[in-house]
C-alpha cells in the first residue's frame, strides 16, 4: 500500500491528525518520525517516537542509547528517515519525491494474529526489506510493538556523494 504526503510531519500535534487504526499509516508515520533526529535535541524525536509506541511502552535510557548509536554510525541520521521514502535512493543522495510517498509492504505473514501485524519497509539503500511489527490496543490505535522499530536504522548504502569508491 502506498501512502502519500504533501509535506513532511515534524512533530507529535501532525501525528495526531492520522488515523492510528490503519496499520499501514501508523508504519508510515514511524518513517516521518526518523526525519526529525537531530544531533543537538532529541526531545521532539522521542516525543513523536513515545506516541506511536503508546504510552503503555516507555522508551527506556537503553533503548535511546541504542538509537543514538544507530544514527550516528556513518551519520545515518542525515539520511536514514528519508530512504525510505519512494525516489530516494543512495544515488540521489536520498533525496525523496514530491509528494512524499512510502510502500508498506505486506506479506502471506502479515495477518493480525492476536492482534498484531508484521508490515515491511523497503529504504532505497537497502538490498531487502526490513520488518516491522505493530500492536491492536483495546482502543483501536494500532502502535509500534517493542522495539522492531530498531531494524529500520540498520546500515544502509552511504550515499552516493560521500562514496569514495568507484
Amino acid at each position: 500500500m502506498v501512502i502519500k504526503f504533501d509535506k513532511l510531519i515534524n512533530n507529535k500535534e501532525e501525528l495526531k491528525k492520522f488515523d492510528r487504526t490503519n496499520p499501514y499509516m501508523v508504519t508510515a508515520l514511524l518513517v516521518h518520525t526518523f526525519t526529525n533526529y537531530k544531533l543537538d535535541n532529541n526531545n521532539n524525536f522521542y516525543e513523536m517516537l513515545q506516541f506511536l509506541l503508546g504510552e503503555y511502552q516507555p522508551l527506556s535510557e537503553m533503548t535511546k542509547q541504542n538509537i543514538r548509536d544507530r544514527m550516528l554510525q556513518n551519520n545515518k541520521y542525515l539520511f536514514i528517515g528519508k530512504s525510505y521514502f519512494k525516489g530516494a535512493t543512495n544515488l540521489n543522495n536520498y533525496k525523496p519525491n514530491i509528494p512524499y510517498e512510502i510502500e508498506v509492504f505486506d506479506d502471506e505473514y502479515s495477518l493480525d494474529a492476536d492482534g498484531y501485524k508484521r508490515l515491511f519497509l523497503q529504504s532505497g539503500g537497502a538490498d531487502s526489506k526490513r520488518p516491522i511489527m505493530l500492536r491492536l490496543s483495546k482502543d483501536g490505535n494500532y502502535y509500534i510493538w517493542s522495539d522492531s522499530f530498531i531494524g529500520l536504522i540498520a546500515d544502509i548504502k552511504e550515499k552516493e556523494s560521500e562514496n569514495p569508491w568507484q
